[in-house]
């Protein structure tokens, strides 16, 4: 695929962000335009090797930790933007992907991570090269809406308007079937609207454009609307399965983990999320006055956990202007390189520098992670008020983490957020359904399936597998959406 001997000419070179500092003084997206060189982008599709089979598109069904979740065609849209059929190369890849300017902007890339190139040099940049093909569709006037030409007269309830409720509705109503998501939040999204930060995915030009798209289509959005027992102002989920012929559970997986240690009470300590949602609502809103929003301006910041949402926090805090950051981490810092246990094509556990890391070493002249460390205590003033983190350093002992035996130190902090994923859904809506759950809480449906013990409901996304990416949640969205127009119709055309 792409052109025979272009892995061996041109080496990878990644779009670039906008530079560190320049982008602390705002909430833009980080990314530069990723189709302002097309000869970039094509030379990057000319890496693309006919491997015979291609790693990248096929996810490992076993472990899930490789492969691209929503069996992106990834070399046959290399090879088209190869040779310039940029528009074919579109129609490729929404073939498999819904949304691909936000999995082009979100996604980890577990596809590169499958790259057989990536077994001896750097792998094909897969994920810009998407990005580009999805936002020269959009500049070209080549994305349009698409209502279905004949309705089945099935109606269809999604609870949820994250990326697996959008991902379902998108392809049901397709089916001719009509569709109604119900979003508790003021704004349509969920995670994508509220839990990822603009500088990652812009939410009026990105995700409310997409929107606008689908309600162009024919697919009703409610938002404010709480569904649960019929009680204190809730919707009842009992009458919307009544008027439904099939209804969907979308709700993400949104109870945090805590960390219960002392002084967890003191004000100052954080969920991670509450920050960043609230951060959000008052970018998008010039008259917001809400007093859950959480300041980090002249404040000594320490955000505990890793991973993305650790990275947010990050970069949120920059852009207030915060006094000083820490991250800690509780596993020592990752290899360079693939150890032995960690073979191609599985997810690669390596030592990587994020947007926001990027930004940290920029401002404060020094990476902010803090590994092998464990948060002992936070401690507080006589108001209340957190003054300092307790810490102890910790080292691996046969296999496990242990603390090390004179290490405690405090850390002075004015703000402690915590990012410790998830545990599972909430059950305001489970439960009045009387939904059995599995042993992590989650609504019990088999993947593949996604029934749950009530008839006529199905799940789909975090709340039935537990948090993952973006790209899995409309994975799992597209499958519901088969399984429900199987039940509805006898058949499905549904990919």
């Amino acid at each position: 695929m792409g052109k025979p001997t272009g892995f061996t000419e041109f080496a990878r070179e990644p779009v670039p962000w906008r530079e560190p500092l320049a982008r602390l003084v705002d909430f833009d997206e980080v990314y530069t335009d990723p189709d302002a060189d097309e000869n970039l982008l094509r030379r990057q599709a000319a890496r693309c090797m006919d491997c015979g089979v291609p790693f990248c598109q096929s996810p490992d069904l076993v472990t899930g930790r490789s492969g691209c979740p929503i069996h992106n065609l990834i070399p046959e849209w290399n090879d088209l933007v190869w040779k310039g059929y940029w528009q074919e190369a579109l129609d490729r890849l929404h073939k498999t992907n819904n949304f691909p300017e936000f999995t082009g902007r979100v996604c980890p890339a577990p596809c590169e991570e499958s790259c057989v190139l990536g077994i001896s040099e750097p792998a094909v940049s897969i994920k810009n090269i998407e990005l580009a093909i999805i936002e020269r569709g959009f500049a070209e006037g080549w994305v349009q809406a698409r209502s279905p030409q004949v309705r089945t007269g099935c109606k269809v309830t999604i609870i949820g308007s994250g990326p697996a409720g959008l991902a379902a509705a998108a392809q049901l109503n397709q089916a001719g079937h009509t569709v109604r998501i119900h979003e508790r939040e003021d704004r349509v999204g969920g995670l994508l609207m509220y839990g990822i930060p603009n500088m990652k995915l812009d939410k009026r030009d990105v995700v409310d454009r997409r929107i606008a798209l689908m309600r162009e289509e024919g697919i009703e959005i409610i938002t404010g609307s709480n569904v649960g027992n019929g009680l204190d102002g809730t919707v009842s989920i009992d009458r919307l399965l009544a008027e439904s012929d099939a209804l969907l559970l979308t709700t993400g997986a949104t109870i945090p983990r805590d960390l219960p240690i002392p002084g967890r009470a003191l004000e100052g300590v954080h969920f991670a999320m509450d920050f960043l949602t609230e951060n959000t609502r008052r970018l998008l809103d010039p008259n917001y006055a809400d007093d859950r929003f959480i300041d980090a301006e002249g404040r000594r910041v320490i955000v505990i956990g890793g991973g993305d949402t650790g990275a947010d926090c990050i970069g949120t805090s920059l852009r207030h202007g915060c006094r000083s950051l820490v991250n800690f981490e509780l596993f020592p810092v990752p290899p360079a390189a693939r150890a032995q246990t960690n073979p191609w094509p599985t997810w690669a556990h390596v030592f990587r520098v994020d947007y926001a890391h990027q930004e940290a070493q920029a401002k404060f002249d020094r990476d902010p992670r803090v590994y092998s460390i464990s948060t002992t205590e936070f401690v507080g003033n006589d108001e209340g008020v957190l003054t300092g983190v307790k810490t102890v350093d910790m080292a691996l002992d046969n296999g496990r983490m242990q603390p090390v035996a004179g290490s405690e130190r405090l850390w002075e902090a004015d703000l402690v957020f915590l990012a410790l994923g998830y545990l599972g859904p909430e059950h305001g809506v489970s439960e009045p359904l009387g939904l059995e759950l599995d042993d992590q809480t989650n609504y019990r449906a088999i993947k593949g399936e996604y029934r749950t013990s009530v008839p006529k409901v199905f799940a789909a996304g975090d709340c039935r597998s537990g948090q993952s990416l973006v790209v899995r949640a409309i994975n799992e969205g597209r499958e519901a959406a088969r399984e429900i127009d199987r039940f509805l119709s006898g058949t499905t055309q549904l990919p």
